[in-house]
């Protein structure tokens, strides 16, 4: 039985025809107001307060859809095939397979098969390694380049 990609399910958020300059409105109110409430009104006049992590996720997700961007909401915990991995840092599979067999990237393997599956929140961890060390090379190439030193 073959498993469907968790990619493809995933909740994938489109901004339409004139949401970026909403999204814009809202990310502005939500970035005045810190330390105030954020709540949801329901069409009864319920007033719902959200959690702090959901006001960071909703500032976040505003953030992105003001620039026209898409969102996808993932849970950090998905368990995703190496081909996903790829697929989410824009890398081969087999390139991923040597980065898991490395250690570079957490996995774990399925009982008694040779599959893997990694967990999204190492994959971002990894990505966020990857970024820093490719700021901190840009960093010393400018910095080398400012000098006049051959880097």
């Amino acid at each position: 039985m073959g498993r469907s990609g968790i990619l493809a399910g995933a909740e994938r958020i489109e901004p339409a025809h004139g949401e970026p300059e909403s999204a814009t409105v809202a990310q502005a109110a939500v970035a005045s107001a810190r330390g105030a409430e954020v709540v949801l009104r329901r069409p009864d006049g319920t007033i719902v307060p959200l959690p702090p992590a959901l006001t960071r996720l909703v500032a976040a997700s505003l953030r992105e859809l003001s620039a026209g961007h898409a969102v996808t909401v993932l849970p950090s915990e998905t368990m995703l095939t190496p081909a996903e991995v790829g697929e989410l840092l824009g890398l081969s599979r087999p390139f991923v397979s040597r980065l898991l067999d490395a250690g570079e990237i957490p996995s774990e393997r399925l009982l008694r098969s040779r599959h893997r599956r990694v967990r999204l929140s190492d994959v971002l961890a990894f990505h966020a390694r990857r970024e820093s060390r490719r700021q901190g090379r840009r960093a010393v190439a400018g910095a080398a380049a400012e000098a006049g030193i051959p880097y």
